[in-house]
């Protein structure tokens, strides 16, 4: 015998009329939304990943039988690092591959620029970049598969095996070295170390995924629950005229997981149709080549799976009142309570928080993990919050829009939480990179050209040919304060001329070390300004996706809340209750939780980043004050305005108060 899940099913969806119809397509909507973002995180994850890979052959690996030597040279113009990678064929030995990118090992006297580099080496005059590498009548081309993005500045010089660049000199001798130089004789291009400007790419590509797990999470549950009450009535009602709790549940599920699928599918749609617009967006070093940010089908049925699945659960876990007692819900008599043991776990976990992060280094696993825990918690303790507002609130009320507020809050708190968790959630990532490490600046050596083992006669000779004036003085082993710390060499003050003298001083000292480019601030402070740049980026794009997501779980939350209570709105306009009343309830039951939680996650948030700040030696940004109140003064809008975006729904729902309270 056929089972009549299917047939029912089908039934309650063709017989749900208009108000059915767009909550349907509310869910829909949220799926997608769902879909896309979290499609976007896991490109950023792998293509982050990609890109760092595209990198490791530039830093020298020593092998054992070289054949060729390998030195690795860093060098800025306008504030943007140039990666010289040079190259030279040891004689009698048997031939080296090419490099990636390149068709064959470059011959001495070659040289091959990335595209960006080549627009930029026409675009400046010779005398600030283009006259730092040797003269060629045309450059050859360095293709994707040596490049991390279309936007990186890299450049491949072949060499003669006694050139200085490819000397034991061009390894490099002071801290600030680190990734940005080095020299060995090698076999092949198989590194394993990426460099030094995509190297924490990954990482906090990563942390921005984890912060925005939970509200994608958020999201589909608010999706899974749109039509949440109907939907309770009509099962409720067919489990009294004798349907088993299997086909209810069965029902429900079918349903959901269809809206979800086809959601979720068109949200992936959205983010293939966008995958060219998305690679624009600048990353570290750049834009994106289209393919590293394609997440693969594999990844992408995953994604469009767990969305499915995430909304299907949500819808079928508020069934279980309806299993076992469907009297109860059809005379909607059972408000649902939240107990003590939420708050208890959430001060376990909290006390847990504080003893892991007490002391000693937190790898990016360790912290990604310690943040989905802060988040699960949470979730859990939000409802009995609300719960317990509700009730005070209810109290204390002297104005009718209050207690009506109140009394919503109470009676269904996990609704009430799901409107605002979001932005609740969003609150705690705001607090977190509002006062992100923000390292040194290096503003002591501004204006300044180092350059390591040079003589001051030289240097003095070459800026003068050049036209430029500056102040030079030398430098011993002594001097650890300076842009050449415990290394002998000249350092030049230019005396005026902003960045376009100071890239023609740079370019003019270069031939009086030619193992060792000339150095500035933008140089010794390369790591520190990566790392921090990188979180900054991070930060701004988790900020802005938070705050989207969120923003949508309200808006779809708070519309299809007044499509599930239209009965009650319709009963209280005939009981004489104004509609400005009611709306003004409305927004009342929103502001209220969101004020007591998202002040305390956003707390909670400064205080993380404080404490990863610590572990991790960098300062704190004392002016993140202002974007943290720019933030929540944003967030609180945007939920207001998606609030205000169902008003006209409850003005048409109770237009007829009659045949809503029906």
């Amino acid at each position: 015998m056929r089972s009549p899940v299917l047939s029912l099913t089908w039934h309650l969806v063709r017989s749900s009329g208009r108000r059915g119809l767009q909550s349907r397509l509310l869910a829909a909507a949220a799926a997608a939304v769902g879909a896309f973002v979290l499609l976007v995180m896991v490109a950023a994850a792998l293509g982050s990943g990609t890109r760092a890979d595209r990198t490791a052959w530039r830093t020298p690996e020593p092998a054992r039988h070289a054949t060729a030597i390998q030195a690795l040279a860093t060098t800025y113009v306008r504030h943007e690092p140039v990666s010289v990678v040079s190259l030279a064929q040891l004689p009698g030995r048997p031939g080296t591959p090419a490099p990636p990118g390149l068709a064959s090992f470059p011959k001495r006297g070659g040289v091959y620029v990335s595209p960006a580099l080549a627009a930029l080496l026409h675009q400046l005059p010779a005398d600030q970049l283009a006259d730092r590498f040797p003269k060629v009548s045309s450059y050859g081309t360095i293709g994707a598969a040596g490049l991390a993005s279309p936007d990186e500045l890299v450049a491949v010089v072949g060499r003669a095996p006694t050139d200085p660049a490819v000397s034991k000199a061009a390894e490099g001798s002071t801290v600030a070295d680190i990734g940005l130089a080095g020299r060995a004789g090698i076999t092949g291009f198989h590194g394993t170390q990426a460099n030094l400007f995509t190297s924490y790419d990954r990482q906090t590509a990563l942390l921005g995924v984890a912060l925005l797990v939970m509200p994608v999470v958020v999201l589909a549950a608010a999706s899974g629950r749109l039509g949440a009450a109907r939907r309770e009535q009509q099962l409720a009602a067919l489990r009294l005229a004798g349907a088993t709790p299997r086909q209810v549940v069965g029902m429900t599920a079918l349903e959901s997981a269809a809206l979800g699928a086809a959601g979720a599918l068109a949200g992936a749609g959205l983010y293939v149709a966008l995958l060219p617009l998305l690679a624009e967006v600048p990353y570290g070093v750049g834009g994106w080549y289209v393919s590293q940010l394609w997440v693969g089908l594999p990844w992408l049925v995953a994604v469009v799976a767990v969305v499915t699945g995430l909304i299907t659960v949500s819808a079928v876990s508020m069934l279980r009142q309806v299993a076992v007692s469907p009297l109860g819900v059809a005379q909607q008599s059972a408000p649902r309570r939240t107990r003590i043991i939420r708050l208890v776990l959430f001060v376990a976990v909290l006390l847990y928080l504080w003893g892991s992060t007490g002391g000693g280094q937190l790898s990016t696993r360790r912290v990604i993990g310690l943040l989905l825990t802060f988040y699960g918690a949470f979730w859990l303790f939000g409802p009995w919050v609300v719960d317990r507002l509700g009730r005070l609130v209810s109290r204390f009320a002297r104005r009718p829009a209050t207690l009506l507020a109140g009394r919503r809050l109470s009676d269904d708190p996990r609704g009430a939480w799901r409107t605002v968790s979001g932005l609740v959630l969003a609150g705690f990532a705001a607090g977190f990179f509002a006062v992100s490490m923000i390292g040194m600046d290096g503003s002591a050596h501004r204006g300044q050209v180092a350059v390591a083992g040079a003589q001051v006669s030289e240097v003095r000779t070459l800026l003068r040919d050049a036209g430029i004036r500056a102040t030079v003085r030398a430098v011993g082993e002594d001097d650890w304060d300076g842009l050449l710390p415990g290394t002998p060499g000249v350092v030049a003050h230019m005396s005026g001329g902003g960045q376009a003298e100071l890239d023609r001083a740079v370019t003019a000292l270069a031939p009086a070390n030619p193992a060792r480019p000339p150095i500035t601030q933008d140089y010794v402070t390369a790591s520190d300004r990566t790392a921090v740049g990188r979180f900054a980026e991070v930060s701004t794009a988790t900020l802005a996706l938070s705050f989207l997501v969120a923003t949508t779980s309200a808006g779809l939350t708070a519309a299809a809340g007044v499509l599930d209570r239209r009965r009650v709105y319709g009963l209280l306009r005939l009981a004489g209750t104004p509609l400005k009343v009611l709306d003004r309830a409305r927004v009342r039951e929103t502001v209220i939780p969101l004020v007591a939680l998202a002040g305390g996650t956003t707390a909670i948030g400064v205080y993380a980043s404080y404490r990863l700040n610590k572990l991790l030696g960098a300062s704190i940004n004392a002016t993140g004050a202002l974007e943290l109140a720019a933030c929540v003064a944003v967030g609180a809008l945007a939920m207001f305005a998606a609030i205000g975006g169902s008003r006209p729904l409850l003005r048409r729902v109770t237009e007829d108060a009659a045949r809503s309270a029906d």
